[in-house]
């Protein structure tokens, strides 16, 4: 089908804006769909990360308050600060840190050492408590700033510094509590405790707070060191992370989020005693819009299926729309071959059908019209006299008026037979009245026919020039156009009283499409008050001056072309422009400053090979 058609027009028109509102109306929705489903999933894990917060530090809070329990055990304080070396002494310490590393699940080592006695302490899980003399504190154990307790992120469980053998002694990812123990009320180290904790007491509740095979958890230290992963080698590493850098590390909020790298994250941290952590939750965008993908899979079936509905549908209205047209088409080829008695039948009543009940209705026009044919060609002969007729004239004129130049020759008066043969072209050059276009040539030949007869009218008081670039010599041009303009000068403009009157036709190419045609003279200007009303009547009254040309049908307007103070026929000319060279012919007046006027004319190059 081709796009002319309107078959082809009505099909696409009907098909392009259903397929764009059908597709507009699925972006917005999966738009909508994608945004509430961001918004309900970050809402639902901002609240689970924040009750994860509370089960961690719940864990911590119960963790610090049993290393509490060295402060109200009166014997155990007081064997740190006496420093006994005996066995009682040895078995009361036991048993405390015993209490301890048995009061929580999870709890793996508790580790201690006493500054009286340089003595270290060790309750291992599933070992013999052991008890050896020590010049220092494990080096993690010793807190020596302002703050008393210290939480160490995750790493792998070790003795303390014991060199003797632990029977079944495996090193587990733990992370451990540090408590400097003090002599109250001053800040005096009495020893140091580290309790060690499995790092099971943390999965157990962070493996709660995501999916493992889709998403992804990250418990961060201050340090930006990963105590919890689900890969195991990465503990106690640093997470070496573009978002976490940029998002998170220098974040000063407790809660929020952000999408980066295809994922969205939501954060949580965790201002506890001894330690500054954040939880971080990573959710691939797949997985959150899983649900909007499987919705826009249906909408995309449920859409083909409708294309599909809306095509056969669309191309069978087309079809049932455009078949009349096409069966009046086929009516209208027979006419063109002569076959003016054909058959038309109805096409229905809607607007196709009424354009065919006209169409049989003025078929039977023209064949009652055929029957008066004759009495029209009798008309147009009897015309075709009247025209031969009114030739007669011009044509006895310019025959009678070259026997008088060839006398004048004989008598030896050529500035005669000038005159004689200016008038005698520009006879001819107005006699042809079926051309409407000519070259630049042929109408600077008329213009300088007419300037020659001036020149003697006037006794020579003013100069011609004419100036045309080569190349537009052959552009053509509406005929009459410049002499009326050049008759303003003398009608209008000339001053007998000067000698030095002058006047200069340009022809110039403006573009490769476009020339200017510029007539300028050096005699009277026109008043302000009225070249501005000129211009406005040559703004207004184009389209006014080209319904009367059409009107007229080629002949003057003497009302237009006379009318006092306007010039000769400005309005005509530029209508005449516009009818022969499009819409964009321009014309314009202006006063130069030296004094006298300059008319403009611009209108598009044609050469002999196109037609205007």
């Amino acid at each position: 089908m081709k796009w002319t058609s309107i078959r082809t027009k009505l099909i696409v028109f009907l098909l392009v804006p259903t397929l764009i509102c059908i597709m507009a109306t699925m972006y917005v929705s999966y738009s909508h769909t994608t945004k509430s489903l961001r918004d309900r999933a970050v809402d639902e894990n901002k609240n689970l990360l924040y009750q994860g917060y509370k089960n961690i530090n719940s864990l911590l809070q119960e963790i610090n308050r049993m290393s509490l329990n060295v402060y109200s055990d009166g014997d155990f304080y007081r064997l740190l600060e006496a420093g006994y070396d005996d066995l009682s002494s040895d078995i009361a310490i036991y048993n405390s840190l015993s209490y301890i590393s048995t009061s929580l699940p999870h709890l793996s080592q508790v580790y201690l050492y006493s500054v009286k006695d340089s003595k270290a302490t060790l309750i291992t899980d599933n070992t013999t408590p052991k008890r050896w003399l020590a010049a220092a504190p494990y080096h993690q154990s010793s807190l020596s700033g302002s703050s008393p307790v210290s939480v160490q992120s995750t790493h792998l469980s070790n003795a303390y510094g014991l060199r003797l053998p632990l029977t079944q002694f495996i090193p587990e990812p733990v992370f451990t509590l540090h408590r400097r123990i003090e002599r109250i009320p001053t800040s005096q180290a009495l020893g140091y405790l580290s309790i060690d904790v499995k790092l099971a007491a943390l999965s157990e509740i962070v493996d709660q707070l995501y999916e493992q095979d889709q998403e992804k958890l990250y418990l961060v230290d201050s340090s930006g060191r990963l105590v919890y992963s689900q890969t195991t080698g990465l503990l106690g590493k640093p997470l070496n992370a573009a978002w976490y850098n940029s998002q998170i590390a220098d974040s000063t909020q407790m809660q929020g989020y952000f999408e980066q790298d295809s994922s969205v994250f939501i954060y949580q941290k965790i201002d506890s005693i001894g330690l500054g952590w954040t939880l971080v939750k990573q959710i691939p965008v797949s997985y959150l819009f899983r649900e909007a993908k499987e919705a826009a899979a249906i909408n995309l079936l449920l859409l083909a299926l409708l294309l599909v509905t809306i095509i056969v549908l669309t191309i069978l209205v087309s079809f049932r729309i455009t078949a009349p047209i096409k069966q009046l088409t086929r009516y209208m080829n027979q006419v063109q071959t002569g076959n003016l008695n054909i058959e038309i039948r109805p096409a229905g009543n809607d607007e196709i059908g009424v354009v065919t009940e006209h169409f049989r209705s003025m078929m039977d026009t023209i064949n009652n019209l055929i029957l008066r044919e004759y009495r029209l060609e009798l008309a147009s002969r009897t015309n075709e006299l009247r025209a031969l007729q009114s030739q007669i004239n011009p044509h006895f004129l310019n025959n009678t008026l070259q026997i008088i130049g060839t006398l004048a020759l004989e008598l030896k008066v050529p500035q005669i037979y000038g005159l004689l043969s200016a008038l005698a072209k520009m006879m001819r050059y107005s006699m042809y009245n079926d051309e409407k276009v000519v070259t630049v040539q042929n109408e600077m030949d008329h213009v300088k026919a007419y300037i020659q007869l001036q020149k003697e009218r006037f006794e020579n008081k003013f100069s011609f020039r004419c100036e045309v670039e080569e190349p537009l010599l052959q552009a053509l041009m509406p005929k009459m156009i410049l002499q009326p303009i050049v008759e303003n000068y003398f009608k209008h403009g000339f001053q007998l009283d000067r000698q030095d009157g002058y006047m200069e036709i340009n022809v110039t190419g403006l573009t490769p499409e476009r020339m200017e045609i510029s007539i300028a003279n050096n005699g009277l200007p026109i008043p302000a008050g009225r070249l501005e009303a000129l211009r406005k009547e040559l703004e207004q009254s184009s389209t006014a001056e080209e319904r009367e040309l059409l009107q007229n049908a080629g002949q003057d307007s003497p009302s237009r072309r006379d009318a006092p103070g306007t010039g000769i026929g400005l309005g005509n000319v530029l209508a005449r422009l516009r009818l022969v060279c499009g819409d964009n012919a321009l014309l314009t007046v202006d006063n130069l400053k030296e004094g006298g006027v300059i008319i403009r004319l611009e209108i598009d190059i044609v050469v002999e090979s196109e037609r205007i």
